[in-house]
């Protein structure tokens, strides 16, 4: 019986090991994906009311303080108004940025007999573009931030629904600045990110490491946002607007710089808060994604 016991054992164990690996390998594929998405939703929790003023400053040219006053006399009740859009496009966009990064650039190396940068560049610009497909969440997100649009709808179910009648193309109002700026600052990101990092001092613990890729992440996102700062400027005032003419980057980009008495430094009114926010944003989603990925 005792040996009966023994044969039959081996058995049940290899297929226990079996039945697990492929959950293994589903949960290892995946987890690019999931860091991304926890990294997003860590990241807009924490800087959301600083978005909130940048914004006011891009669509108004208003400076610092006159945002910020007018988020107090909308009140604590309206600061995390609009949150929705913004946790649902960034979880799904950095999900999709770094998954689809990573998949991509297999995918690519696999098929493609190019030198690697060229590949993971490509794969940055396709994981932008595919990102854009969210764009109707980012473009609610600006009309619910605007006050001007306050009376209009109270929450994000109701703008899109004021978006409906327009058609589909309302929805996708802005998309050119939003594919120019997804696809470059990928590639800029992804192909800077790893010798940023090689300059930094060695990290021999966890706190170390962690502290490394904050600073990675946070010196390539406040790089990244000064530089596409104007382009952010005219999808913000694109998006601001329900129904009408669809304008042109040129042309809306134009509009502003007469706003703006063709100066440059009104232009980058807000940049230097945005500089700000994009050091934290980055930082932390750099940071929670390396750390994450570390873990799962």
């Amino acid at each position: 019986m005792d040996s009966e016991a023994h044969e039959k054992r081996p058995p049940i164990l290899t297929s226990s090991k079996q039945d697990i690996a492929p959950h293994i390998a589903n949960v290892s594929e995946m987890k690019h994906y999931l860091c991304g998405c926890c990294a997003a939703f860590n990241n807009i929790a924490i800087t959301f009311p600083i978005q909130k003023v940048l914004f006011r400053q891009q669509l108004y040219g208003i400076k610092t303080r006159d945002a910020v006053l007018q988020l107090r006399r909308d009140g604590f009740r309206n600061l995390y108004r609009g949150i929705l859009p913004p946790l649902m496009q960034k979880t799904t966009t950095l999900a999709l940025m770094f998954g689809l990064y990573e998949d991509l650039s297999c995918l690519l190396r696999k098929h493609i007999s190019t030198p690697e940068f060229a590949t993971r560049s490509l794969a940055a610009v396709l994981a932008g573009t595919t990102e854009a497909i969210f764009t109707p969440l980012e473009r609610v997100q600006t009309l619910l931030q605007d006050h001007k649009h306050h009376d209009k709808f109270t929450n994000t179910y109701q703008a899109f629904k004021a978006l409906k009648c327009h058609g589909i193309r309302e929805y996708y109002r802005g998309l050119v600045p939003v594919l120019f700026r997804n696809g470059f600052s990928n590639v800029l990101f992804f192909g800077l990110r790893g010798p940023i990092k090689e300059y930094l001092p060695t990290a021999t613990t966890h706190s170390a490491h962690l502290v490394n890729d904050f600073i990675c992440g946070g010196l390539l996102g406040a790089m990244l946002g000064i530089l596409f700062f104007p382009v952010n400027v005219v999808k913000t005032r694109m998006q601001s607007q329900i129904g009408g003419e669809f304008q042109s980057f040129p042309k809306v980009f134009q509009k502003i710089w007469l706003e703006r008495d063709r100066k440059l430094t009104n232009l980058f009114r807000g940049a230097h808060l945005n500089y700000h926010r994009s050091l934290i944003s980055w930082g932390i989603i750099n940071a929670t994604y390396e750390f994450l990925l570390k873990i799962i």
